[in-house]
């Protein structure tokens, strides 16, 4: 149970996560009274030649001599020239009213920026691997107006630029509406990334059975917390010093992601058809560490990082593309065969993919730069759909378990009482004989000792001591029925007519009792077995009901067919005092009885009978109600 409260946590932390997420934006909201924004919207740029790069003091000396040419963010980007890996950008500070001001550039391209106000530098970020787009925030100083602005930017990824507005705001306002804007990647990705620690704590409580499908879950959860956090803008904004660091774990992320997905559906829905999810997890995961393995050789190599990146990008595009058909195909067959798990992944899957779609769509028709944002909602419905499939098995393993514990029960109860029973048998079988011999005897001296004494008194006392030598021979002779179940001659008995013959045999002990018995038997019923030997179990159960009776008691005997072919079904049903429910699971054993004088071989008898004729006895009480004993045997055609 542990486990399960576990991951109702899990599901409620991320739920909470998302009434966060879901919340008006009016809430979330900076209300920043008296801003005072001043935007450009132009400024100048000049395409650097291979070969020929300046510093910032060869730019100021230059001055307008150079091939600068006016940029607008409202008009068409410029195209980059063949061959250009670098420019320069140039602007003037305005006026700046703000107690505090700044200046943030939300789109800038380039994989290396230094940015510089006059020939001072106050801005600097190179990067080692291919990504390019850059969120700036610059404080300033309200001095600084009427200054220059010069921005030199380098790149190898075909994208240089600038391609939004600059903004000059308080650098508080900036501040608070930039961590507003960021908040949905934080609180998702790091939600994702502290709900996946605590699993990978629990792991030390879980059984075996469940490991693979809740490790696979947590590295799931785990990358796609990790590739949210890393795409975020809020690390490249506030913490460029971790670019780096944020780019590989994005790599890994990614890398890791369609594998342990994969895996996690293939533990729990099993191979997949044809067992594709078995035999392309093979080679996932294979190439996952072949990926892994070549970022670490581009790490410690800078020559082998173009290698690497190519080959990741071969490797994640046949992963999203194989992996995604695979799944999606899987899914389509497990729907198809009814199973709920592959309904609510469905649900999840179809969520996510929606919501993609759509922003992807308004992402190409919007005339402005879109960032997509709600996809990450659909992350959360998706890891809400894998998170309740994994409750819903656990659930039913545990249920399964129960089951089994509960046979398991059943069974150990069987083989005590079969290791009693032939305990029983051996004794029976050693003693029984010589008992009976020396008992015929002593009865036979006591018959002549009554016959011949003219004492009333020690007649009685006679008849009391041949009474309970029937009693004893009686006891021997359920010892011997025990040591040797065999029916003997066995023919085929009309039930009719062996239970009419029964009840004319109890019905005066009924009588007796202030009972009666009611018979009910369907015509054409035939039973294999010994007359004696079953007229013997059925009295000890009959009886048994009769003594149970109180007053206006009656014992209700029924035969009829079942629902399964070949067998019928005996029921005898008593209103009398009934059982309690620890004392009906001992029925049967040797020794085991509530009665004053009894010693439990009645019925311990009566099983090895109806055993013998290969039938059942299930037997059914309540205290204060009545007991119905069910005896089902196999019809002899």
């Amino acid at each position: 149970m542990t486990i399960i409260h576990k991951t109702l946590m899990a599901v409620l932390t991320l739920g909470i996560a998302l009434v966060i997420l879901l919340t008006p934006e009016a809430q979330l909201t900076y209300a920043a009274n008296g801003t005072n924004e001043t935007t450009i919207m132009e400024w100048q740029m000049m395409w650097e030649e291979p070969g020929l790069e300046r510093g910032i003091e060869d730019m100021m000396e230059l001055g307008d001599q150079g091939d600068w040419f006016q940029v607008s963010a409202s008009g068409d980007y410029p195209v980059l020239p063949p061959n250009i890996t670098s420019a320069w950008i140039r602007f003037k500070l305005p006026e700046m009213s703000q107690m505090r001001p700044a200046m943030e550039l939300k789109n800038m391209l380039a994989q290396d920026v230094v940015i510089y106000i006059e020939s001072a530098k106050v801005y600097e970020v190179h990067r080692n691997y291919v990504y390019d787009r850059n969120i700036i925030m610059v404080p300033l100083s309200s001095i600084e107006a009427g200054q220059s602005v010069y921005m030199h930017l380098k790149s190898q990824t075909m994208r240089i630029g600038l391609q939004s507005p600059i903004i000059i705001d308080n650098h508080d306002n900036m501040i608070k509406e930039g961590m507003r804007s960021d908040i949905t990647d934080v609180v998702i990705g790091s939600s994702l990334v502290i709900i996946s620690s605590f699993m990978l704590l629990s792991v030390i409580f879980l059984n075996r059975t469940f490991l693979p499908g809740w490790v696979s879950l947590f590295l799931v959860m785990l990358s796609i917390g990790i590739m949210i956090l890393s795409y975020s803008t809020f690390f490249d904004k506030y913490y460029p010093e971790l670019g780096n660091f944020m780019y590989y774990a994005f790599d890994v992320a990614s890398a890791i992601l369609i594998p342990t997905l994969l895996i996690f559906f293939e533990k729990i829905f099993g191979k997949g058809p044809y067992s594709l999810l078995s035999r392309f997890n093979r080679y996932l995961l294979m190439m996952m560490f072949i990926s892994l393995f070549l970022m670490l050789v581009s790490i410690a190599w800078e020559p082998f990082r173009d290698i690497y990146t190519l080959m990741s990008m071969i490797f994640l595009g046949f992963e999203v593309v194989v992996g995604n058909i695979i799944l999606i195909g899987s899914l389509i067959y497990y729907c198809k065969k009814k199973y709920k798990e592959a309904y609510i992944m469905a649900i999840g899957l179809g969520s996510f993919t929606l919501i993609t779609l759509v922003e992807m769509l308004w992402y190409f028709i919007s005339d402005e730069l879109y960032a997509m944002m709600f996809w990450k909602y659909g992350i959360i419905f998706f890891l809400a759909s894998l998170i309740i499939m994994l409750v819903r098995r656990i659930m039913r393993n545990y249920e399964t378990a129960l089951e089994y514990s509960k046979q398991l029960e059943v069974f150990n109860n069987e083989l005590q009482r079969s290791e009693k029973i032939e305990m029983i048998s051996h004794l029976a079988a050693s003693i029984a004989h010589e008992v009976r011999n020396p008992l015929q005897v002593t009865r036979g001296f006591l018959q002549i000792l009554r016959d011949k004494s003219a004492d009333e008194k020690s007649k009685n006392y006679t008849k009391l001591a041949i009474d309970e030598l029937d009693r004893a021979a009686e006891i021997i002779t359920d010892f011997l029925t025990f040591a040797k179940p065999d029916l003997g001659e066995v023919t085929r008995l009309n039930l009719a007519q062996e239970l009419q013959q029964i009840e004319a045999i109890l019905m005066p002990f009924a009588t007796m009792q202030g009972g009666v018995i009611q018979l009910s038997v369907e015509e054409d019923l035939f039973v294999k077995g010994n007359t004696s030997k079953f007229k013997q179990a059925l009295i000890n159960i009959i009886k048994n009901s009769i003594e149970a009776l109180k007053e206006d008691g009656y014992v209700l005997i029924q035969a009829s067919r079942t629902e399964v072919p070949d067998y019928l079904m005996i029921t005898i049903k008593d209103n009398g005092e009934g059982i309690e429910e620890q004392d009906i699971k001992r029925l049967g054993e040797p020794y085991y009885s509530k009665k004053s004088k009894g010693t439990g071989l009645g019925l311990m008898v009566t099983y090895r009978i109806i055993e013998a004729m290969q039938g059942d006895i299930v037997i059914n009480s309540k205290k204060g109600i009545g007991t119905e004993v069910c005896l089902r045997l196999p019809i002899s055609n």
